[in-house]
């Protein structure tokens, strides 16, 4: 059974941090891409960055390029958050999932086979 467990959501202060964890299990992570999303309250999910197997290359959106970034440990099979300069609008559920598929990284959650449950982040201003 596939689990995706995300951690390290919290209250924090705008222009504060926070590192979010994602552990996988029940799948061969090292050959998976893994992905950030985000779910604003009342807003649709929306695609943070996402980075390949190896760990290689990663995408990010605009709106959080120089500020979030994203790492992996194949060795842990788990994939970080590390989240700076935090405003507002980064406020929203994080959840990470997984890309089994080979080729380029992609900001389409349909790309995704797994999902974790998410964790809440809250920047209070």
């Amino acid at each position: 059974q596939v689990r995706l467990v995300e951690s390290g959501g919290g209250l924090v202060q705008a222009g504060g941090s926070l590192r979010l964890s994602c552990a996988a299990s029940g799948l061969a992570f090292s050959s998976y891409a893994m992905a950030w999303f985000r779910q604003p309250p009342g807003k649709e999910r929306e695609f943070v960055v996402a980075i390949s197997a190896s760990g290689g290359s990663t995408d990010y959106a605009d709106s959080v390029k120089g500020r979030f970034a994203i790492s992996r440990d194949n060795a842990k099979n788990t994939v970080y958050l590390q989240m700076n300069t935090l405003n507002a609008e980064d406020t929203a559920v994080y959840s990470c999932a997984a890309d089994p598929r080979l080729g380029a990284l992609t900001r389409l959650h349909t790309g995704y086979e797994y999902w974790g449950q998410g964790t809440q982040v809250t920047v209070s201003s």
